[in-house]
């Protein structure tokens, strides 16, 4: 995993991609029920205990390792494996001139589904049988559809990170740049207001 980081700006050179995607799942969009109360001389600011509630948030993120932009952000109210898939398409389609990308993710089963490595297989031009899931071939568990995604002779590749050590993967620093400096201390009127001050802030970022 290091070394991926470490070839990062190598590669960007000759026309790769090497970026990092996780979930923010479960953000929820409180709204403080009153004001909060100004600083002022001797007193920090004081924030309102009461909230109202207005359902939670997804998230999926990537950001370019080298250039340090969010790319293609995803807003919604799940994580499936269809998000993702839609998710990691709308990152790509960001540079159609990139000659390969790299994708640093942990282990979640949706960085693992039969709909990414058919895309992939796809997306590197590879005619083969992929097999049947739960059965047969490359899809037939997460340990073989893994060692596909991750063959770096594909347009593209994923870097898993091991196990227990999703800390590896550079978003984790990343989200908590968004938890800190928006998410914390933030009062949301609805789903679509914190999903608005999200895009907003990474527009910022």
């Amino acid at each position: 995993m290091c070394e991926v980081y470490a070839l990062a700006s190598v590669r960007h050179k000759k026309g790769e991609r090497t970026v990092s995607t996780d979930e923010l799942t479960g953000v929820q969009a409180l709204e403080r029920k009153h004001p909060g109360l100004p600083i002022a001389p001797g007193k920090v600011e004081r924030r309102e205990f009461e909230y109202i509630r207005h359902g939670t948030a997804t998230f999926i993120l990537t950001r370019d390792i080298v250039t340090g932009h969010v790319l293609a952000p995803t807003a919604g109210i799940s994580r499936t494996e269809v998000d993702f898939l839609g998710h990691t398409q709308a990152v790509v389609a960001t540079d159609p001139t990139a000659t390969k990308w790299h994708f640093v993710v942990d282990n979640l089963n949706t960085h693992l589904s039969e709909s990414l490595v058919q895309w992939v297989a796809d997306e590197s031009d590879l005619d083969l049988d992929l097999g049947v899931k739960g059965k047969a071939g490359i899809l037939e568990n997460k340990q073989t559809r893994a060692a596909f995604l991750s063959d770096s002779t594909h347009r593209i590749v994923f870097h898993y990170t091991p196990k227990h050590c999703s800390w590896l993967n550079q978003i984790e620093i990343w989200l908590s740049i968004l938890v800190r400096k928006l998410l914390r201390r933030g009062s949301f009127a609805s789903i679509d207001q914190l999903h608005q001050k999200v895009l907003a802030f990474i527009d910022y970022y």
